[in-house]
């Protein structure tokens, strides 16, 4: 994952087995998408006087590439009065993994119908002084790019973690990338694709 795990407990006693359990689960889901951006835990009780029913709720937050935002909610229910924290964990993880599964599926199909236009990457590494940096796709390959590859003079837009597309050709020394488009980058509308506007996650100031 691009970014740091982040994970919140809201009137919820985070112990070290929930933290461990998370821990686990959240490498559970690196393995079904190595490129996901960031990953954020919500762990609440919103109603600690219920007496029946599941007082607890989770919320997983993920990104992936070049504009996506999966949301998995498991809220308190009158139907399961036996729910405990860790279960109800597993569960919203369990959803979580299914969505996640079916996202990667749905790349790599697009990926394998079109293998000479557009694929999605994430850029890895930068040397902005020198002006070129390499960029990953979604099965682990690495691509060198120049600035002068990057569209709408984006290069010094990009950083570590920033969702583009790209086309592949042959260089000198090998493949590389060339019309690399910001597709996914925190706090900046990122790009348009036709007439949709790909809307970019909260939390990053231009």
């Amino acid at each position: 994952m691009e970014g740091p795990l982040e994970v919140t407990f809201q009137d919820v006693e985070k112990t070290e087995y929930l933290e461990q359990l998370i821990q686990e689960k959240v490498a559970k889901l690196e393995q079904i998408c190595d490129h996901m951006i960031s990953c954020h835990i919500a762990v609440e009780m919103p109603q600690k006087h219920q007496r029946v029913g599941n007082p607890y709720r989770v919320r997983i937050a993920m990104r992936v590439p070049p504009g996506h935002e999966l949301v998995v909610k498991e809220e308190p229910s009158k139907g399961d009065i036996h729910s405990d924290l860790p279960r109800v964990l597993r569960q919203a993880f369990d959803s979580a993994s299914r969505q996640l599964k079916e996202l990667v599926e749905r790349q790599r199909g697009e990926v394998k119908k079109h293998p000479d236009q557009e694929t999605s990457a994430v850029v890895v590494r930068l040397f902005k002084e020198d002006g070129y940096g390499f960029i990953r796709t979604m099965d682990g390959r690495e691509f060198y790019f120049h600035r002068n590859s990057a569209l709408q003079d984006d290069f010094e837009r990009m950083e570590i973690g920033t969702g583009v597309r790209f086309v592949e050709e042959m260089g000198d020394k090998g493949p590389q990338a060339t019309s690399v488009l910001i597709m996914d980058k925190p706090g900046v509308r990122a790009a348009k694709t036709g007439d949709e506007e790909i809307e970019p996650p909260l939390g990053w100031q231009q």
